[in-house]
């Protein structure tokens, strides 16, 4: 409200900084391409600048903002529909904090697991990335946003435009999808806690 009103860049330079990093991953996780996320966070935070005027406090800014960088994410992929997607766990160009040919899993990990998740933690690690990449894009969108952006289930549905029993349908479809995906680990963690 203070930079459209009174054109605080200050104001506006407090808001950035805070979503940088999980608008960031946000786009990183639908795109999968670390010099398309850094052109897209731009773009969406060059269209909060320009568009600001248009914000009425209706919904939270950040869910106006995700609005804004899902929109993004959905054109630029539909305009790159004829190439393939990278996978989650394929290795990358050794740019990222990972170091040479760690998956996109791996550079976006929180670093220093526990003790308790080191074991077998890569091969699950890859086995989650290809669970979460074989979702059906809406269930897929739905449970990024809300485990990995930790949005409310009516943030999602104003991001997403579906009522909010869509989104929770969504989500308990994608849940659904990720526990028969990945059984395995499941009877392998109850195994190791006996």
């Amino acid at each position: 409200a203070r930079f459209r009103e009174a054109g605080d860049v200050q104001a506006l330079g407090v808001l950035l900084e805070r979503y940088r990093g999980p608008l960031y991953n946000f786009i990183l996780r639908h795109l999968g391409d670390r010099d398309r996320a850094e052109e897209l966070l731009q773009e969406t935070f060059l269209r909060v600048v320009h568009r600001a005027e248009r914000f009425e406090g209706k919904s939270r800014f950040s869910t106006w903002m995700y609005t804004i960088a899902r929109n993004l994410c959905i054109d630029t992929s539909r305009k790159l529909v004829h190439r393939r997607h990278r996978s989650l766990d394929a290795p990358g160009r050794g740019l990222g904090d990972g170091g040479p040919g760690a998956s996109l899993v791996e550079r976006t990990a929180k670093p220093e697991p526990s003790v308790e998740r080191l074991s077998d933690s890569a091969r699950m690690r890859a086995a989650v990335a290809r669970a979460i990449e074989g979702l059906p894009p809406e269930q897929r969108e739905v449970f990024l946003m809300r485990e990995v952006q930790g949005l409310r289930f009516k943030e999602i549905a104003e991001v997403v435009g579906v009522p909010e029993n869509t989104v929770k349908s969504r989500m308990r479809y994608a849940l659904q999808r990720l526990r028969e995906e990945l059984a395995d680990f499941a009877e392998l963690a109850s195994v190791e806690r006996a």
